[in-house]
């Protein structure tokens, strides 16, 4: 099977006063389509900025990420853009859904963005909100929803564009556990019903160890 996502020799320095910050030194990594993979380690370990660069958020300082087999790379700023619209989805600890909307709209945003007819997005946005157990939120901002119920807008949102992948950066860290379980729970199924590919990076190991796969990362490599 051929990767869905391969990083090549990834590195990543940042200068700084003191001299070059090496955040990442030399990952090799491939994610298999439908795969589920845990990425624990401590803070500062370049969890985060390793998953940047495998969504094309962040550019390395040397090495490859292909996608599907083709160089990242090789994109243009707007071919990029387009790329993570439309393949990737991402989920981060905090929700970064725009409190001025509603959840319907906040969903669709993605859908709209790549131009797609506003009546098919709205379709596929309620039926997503269906399927989370929001349907009785469509019409709710998000200061009026619990923690939890944003972070299930902010799935939906990740997911309205059909992605072969959803990168989630401690999607559970400001839950309680009982809520952030859930949370896992539901990536689970979206994992065994979809077949979405996930990378989830947090610092609980009894999440993590239930997906396909764990890596862990210390001083910028994996470990």
């Amino acid at each position: 099977m051929s990767s869905l996502i391969e990083a090549i020799d990834i590195s990543k320095s940042y200068d700084t006063e003191a001299g070059a910050l090496h955040v990442l030194k030399g990952i090799n990594l491939s994610i298999q389509p439908g795969e589920m993979v845990g990425i624990m380690g401590a803070s500062g370990a370049g969890k985060s900025t390793l998953l940047h660069i495998l969504g094309a958020l962040d550019k390395p300082t040397s090495g490859r990420v292909l996608f599907q087999g083709a160089d990242i790379a090789s994109m243009d700023d707007n071919s990029l853009a387009n790329f993570r619209n439309s393949s990737i989805g991402f989920v981060f600890q905090f929700h970064h859904l725009l409190p001025e909307f509603s959840s319907l709209e906040n969903i669709m945003l993605p859908g709209l963005i790549s131009n797609l007819p506003y009546q098919e997005v709205e379709k596929k946005a309620k039926g997503l909100l269906g399927e989370l157990g929001l349907s009785k939120r469509i019409k709710h901002r998000p200061g009026e929803l619990s923690g939890g119920e944003q972070q299930r807008v902010a799935v939906a949102r990740a997911l309205i564009q059909s992605p072969h992948i959803v990168l989630a950066d401690e999607p559970t860290g400001n839950l309680d556990a009982r809520t952030g379980n859930e949370l896992f729970e539901l990536f689970l199924d979206l994992n065994t019903e979809k077949k979405i590919a996930f990378v989830i990076i947090t610092h609980n190991r009894s999440l993590s160890s239930r997906c396909h796969r764990e890596i862990e990362m210390a001083d910028g490599m994996i470990i």
